[in-house]
């Protein structure tokens, strides 16, 4: 199936029945996001990388008021929900199903799966929390049955506080996942190796 602005790397997704969605952060691309995968251990993975209109996802913080980032938020999350019912037509079952991203794609990576949940093959979020001024439970809906969550981040970050990482880790518990956190001192808005180890050996091993 063709899709619009999304680059697609691998193995087809008929011959893996796995795929890996990651999401650049704000001012990235998704050749930001190969580069990553290409650090991880996704040979018999179908990788999926959307690219954001003007290298953005929304535009003001994922701490603002959630209004202030319509309509591009909910087109965003729109984005993903027909990438997944297009994926499991194409015969991926969701636990075969990961989604990721690092910063403004991390927080957009939790979000969806919070709103969606149900056993996810995982969430890597590097550098990332759920979206809003406040963590609004009333949004959430399903149950991960165990999903793996991975969150990376920095003590402290210009952009995600930790606060709301800790948030984010207390609701994902109470719908059932398996997050692992990992918060690093002083290391900025970045990506480290110690985070893609982990992730390798938590999800792709």
């Amino acid at each position: 199936m063709h899709r619009k602005n999304i680059t697609t790397k691998g193995k087809p997704v008929a011959e893996t029945g796995k795929a890996v969605v990651l999401l650049h952060g704000r001012g990235g691309s998704s050749a930001d996001m190969l580069a990553i995968a290409s650090k991880l251990w996704l040979d018999d993975y179908t990788l999926l990388a959307p690219q954001a209109t003007r290298n953005t996802w929304y535009p003001y913080s994922f701490l603002m008021p959630e209004e202030r980032n319509q309509p591009w938020l909910e087109s965003a999350l729109d984005l993903l929900s027909n990438l997944e019912v297009d994926l499991l037509k194409e015969g991926v079952s969701p636990e075969s199903l990961y989604f990721g991203g690092f910063s403004q794609g991390a927080c957009l990576s939790l979000e969806y799966t919070a709103r969606n949940a149900k056993k996810y093959g995982g969430v890597l979020a590097f550098t990332g929390g759920l979206i809003g001024e406040t963590v609004n439970k009333d949004k959430y809906r399903g149950d991960f049955q165990h999903t793996p969550v991975f969150i990376g981040s920095s003590d402290p970050d210009s952009h995600i506080p930790v606060e709301r990482v800790r948030e984010t880790e207390s609701l994902l518990e109470g719908m059932n996942a398996r997050p692992s956190v990992h918060i690093y001192p002083g290391i900025g808005h970045t990506i480290i190796e110690e985070e893609i180890d982990t992730v390798n050996q938590l999800f792709f091993r």
